[in-house]
């Protein structure tokens, strides 16, 4: 099944600054923002992925951790070869609409998602949960590092 994009960036961009009542809010479970990047990926591929280590949501109970961990929603995109999105990690210059960017704030821990909706003269702009952003640059982030995911 082929990535749609735009419909990953619409989702992005109809729930960026609320809640879709279907998805558990994770806000104060140590944050959204990996659920919201799921939902968002779940939009533009309507798979989910059971076997083994798997990318699934099922309820707030029933789901798997690279669901809404940002280290294990890394893990799956780039190990996936079955069902559901696949990633590859690239150059900032290479991403496109939909791709996500994961951010590391400090000692090279990774622990915020983000997903590109724009991308205008080189300005990423992106949509997230916890921090809720929509269309905000990248720029504005203060952050250690970041790895940029295409999703294929």
């Amino acid at each position: 099944m082929r990535y749609q994009r735009e419909k990953a960036v619409n989702y992005a961009l109809k729930w960026a600054l609320s809640r879709n009542p279907y998805y558990y809010n994770y806000d104060y479970l140590g944050g959204d923002c990996t659920n919201f990047i799921s939902q968002c990926l779940f939009a533009g591929i309507p798979q989910m992925n059971y076997r083994g280590y798997g990318w699934y949501y099922i309820d707030a109970n029933n789901k798997s951790p690279s669901w809404t961990g940002v280290r294990y929603l890394y893990d799956f995109l780039i190990s996936n070869r079955y069902e559901g999105p696949q990633g590859v990690e690239i150059q900032k210059s290479e991403l496109e609409i939909g791709d996500i960017i994961q951010l590391s704030f400090s000692n090279n821990i990774y622990g915020h998602s983000l997903i590109v909706t724009s991308i205008e003269n080189e300005a990423i702009r992106v949509c997230a949960h916890t921090v809720d952003s929509k269309n905000r640059p990248l720029s504005t982030y203060h952050y250690e590092k970041a790895r940029f995911i295409k999703i294929i």
